[in-house]
Parts: C-alpha cells; structure tokens; sequence
C-alpha cells in the first residue's frame, strides 16, 4: 500500500511503496535526504507533534531557542535584554534551518525584530552618555 508524502524542502508530493516507511533517502526532486514517514492506518490518531494546535499551547518539537529568543523579545522592551533577544533569535533560525523537523520560527523571528528595535535605542543612549 503506497504512503503519500511531501518533501519538506520541495513540497514534491508522491507516493511511496510502504516498504520505504522510516527509511531515509534523496527527494526525487530537489535530491536532499528526507526520512519517509512511517505508516498509519487510516483512522487512526496522528501524534501530538503533528497537531498545530497543540504545538501552540505545549512546546512540543519547538526549538529550545526558539522559546527563550521568544521570552527575551518580550522582555526586549525594557532595553538591557535586547541584544540577548537578538542574540537568541539569530541563534534560533539558525537552529530551526539547520533541524527542518523544529518548530518555533515565528518565536525566533519575533526575537530577532524585539532584539533590532529595542537594541537600536540601547546604543543610542549609551553613545549619548558616553559623547555627553
């Protein structure tokens, strides 16, 4: 019974003998490695991780990164902890580009712009102490 799958890097959609399930090889398209999934019977309950609901409440497969770039942008506004945001969430998208299967790039993203607006103004404060 053929397993329908989407490459992840591509969004090639083909179906793929079963005997395949779990094993990883080149996309027929773009030729990068990708793991075929392994088979579900029809009816039955997708785990957590494929839910986006849940991945939205619970960090589930989230990038760790991701999480604090998330915290430190929110936390960005007082000034002082913006350039750890900016710092986080360059390291986040890193992380996320480097490991497709982790979720969290709208809290990486989110870090980085904190970390950019509220670094800016940190820099000009403390250029102003320093040259006044």
């Amino acid at each position: 019974m053929p397993i329908p799958f989407t490459c992840p890097y591509c969004g090639h959609q083909t179906n793929i003998d079963e005997y395949y399930a779990g094993q990883t090889g080149p996309c027929a398209r773009c030729e990068k490695m990708v793991t075929i999934p392994g088979y579900r019977p029809a009816g039955s309950v997708p785990p957590l991780e494929d839910n986006p609901a849940i991945r939205m409440l619970i960090p589930i497969g989230r990038s760790p990164l991701a999480i604090a770039a998330g915290y430190a942008g929110l936390f960005a506004m007082a000034c002082f902890p913006a350039p750890i945001a900016l710092v986080l969430g360059i390291l986040a998208i890193r992380d996320i580009k480097a490991h497709p299967e982790k979720h969290g790039m709208g809290r990486a993203v989110f870090g980085l712009v904190m970390g950019i607006l509220f670094t800016l103004p940190l820099i000009v404060v403390l250029l102003a102490a320093v040259f006044d």
